[in-house]
């Protein structure tokens, strides 16, 4: 019997020292890779947006774009500003490789995985962009990939059915121009330069509106300052996996300990006590 008593703390022991910790994005992407509930949001968000297709193409005062304020946009053509990540292309066979290696993002496995040209797409978004095309309306997708990924981006997406005209450089990304930051302000300037923007589509609020580095008070004052917005021009999809509602949690502190972040993410727990 004593033999059994020493024998059963070695084995927690070991049982302990050879358990795999938890990638910490491991349910988000289980849940987008998995359930159903997700392709319905995304399905959701484009037959929404259908809906409204023909009444913001006839009305010419109608535009999604904050850069478009105050000016005359009335004759410009219309078009549609789509993020590309999470928004029309499914990226989550990536996150899932993560999580096997328990790694974190490497922007060189990401473009890797961007030259593969294996990306399925988002519920519901070829539907909308071929019908907004149809219709009509230019199609633009403003993405913070790699400038040296457009070729390999635009197969994929030309292989999956999205419209990419073969006129217009309507796929516009990160670093293509001196001033094309992360930040999508001067492309979404470019575009509506020349065209009516009519809705916008995007995984983060950045895909909408200047939101870079704020607070997340900030951040919830500017989703209710612009409400009337939500579902009719402008169309946010699911993505509990990265964005900058991620980083907004430890205030865009990139050099936080493990145990900081751990820290940050139970206060952000809300028990209502």
């Amino acid at each position: 019997m004593k033999n059994y008593l020493f024998l059963v703390p070695a084995l927690l022991f070991i049982a302990c020292s050879t358990t795999k910790s938890v990638h910490h994005t491991q349910q988000a992407t289980l849940w987008v890779q998995n359930a159903a509930e997700f392709d319905a949001l995304s399905q959701q968000a484009y037959n929404a947006a259908g809906i409204y297709l023909q009444e913001a193409l006839d009305d010419k005062t109608w535009s999604a774009s904050l850069e478009q304020s105050g000016k005359d946009f009335a004759s410009l053509p219309a078009a549609i500003i789509l993020d590309i990540d999470e928004t029309v292309l499914d990226n989550s066979p990536y996150q899932a490789r993560m999580v096997k290696k328990n790694s974190a993002y490497d922007p060189v496995a990401w473009n890797q995985w961007v030259f593969e040209e294996n990306a399925d797409a988002i519920a519901g978004a070829v539907s909308l962009t071929q019908k907004a095309a149809e219709m009509g309306i230019t199609v633009f997708y403003v993405t913070n990939r790699d400038a040296e990924t457009e070729e390999a981006t635009r197969r994929n997406m030309e292989r999956l059915g999205f419209p990419i005209s073969q006129k217009t450089d309507v796929i516009l990304l990160k670093g293509e121009q001196e001033n094309w930051t992360s930040s999508k302000v001067e492309r979404r300037k470019k575009i509506a330069s020349e065209y009516r923007i009519i809705m916008l589509f995007g995984d983060d609020l950045n895909d909408f509106l200047p939101a870079k580095n704020i607070t997340e008070e900030q951040r919830d004052n500017l989703v209710s300052q612009y409400s009337d917005n939500w579902g009719k021009k402008w169309f946010v999809l699911a993505n509990p996996i990265y964005g900058s509602w991620d980083q907004a949690l430890f205030n865009f502190e990139r050099n936080l300990t493990d145990e900081q972040k751990e820290r940050a993410i139970q206060n952000h727990l809300n028990t209502k006590q």
